[in-house]
């Protein structure tokens, strides 16, 4: 058994992000390639963005700190500290309103 505080991973990330010259940074915390399951926290500077992308399987954002905009083709939702938005399967993109950070669950389909 594993016991992370995300809300450290959370201010770790968001200082790692601020230095980089590309405004995030990112840490697999449970799972991986080989797995269903894998949960990310990624920290994006404001204004960063994550290009659309498609969608690699289920896959849930509970935004851990700040403001983020998921935008999928013509719809977009906005999520804050203690939000939970469901990603949709179709191409989409993240975009950081403030500096942020969430963590990314994702169960391939097999």
């Amino acid at each position: 058994m594993q016991k992370l505080s995300l809300d450290a991973l959370a201010r770790e990330h968001l200082e790692r992000a601020t230095a980089a010259s590309t405004g995030r940074s990112a840490a697999t915390v449970y799972g991986g390639h080989e797995r269903v399951l894998r949960q990310t926290v990624l920290a994006l500077t404001t204004d960063t963005a994550l290009a659309e992308h498609e969608s690699p399987g289920e896959a849930t954002l509970l935004v851990l700190r700040g403001r983020v905009r998921l935008t999928s083709g013509d719809t977009s939702w906005e999520g804050r500290t203690g939000d939970l938005i469901t990603i949709p399967e179709a191409r989409h993109s993240l975009q950081a309103i403030e500096d942020a950070a969430v963590l990314l669950t994702v169960a391939k389909h097999g």
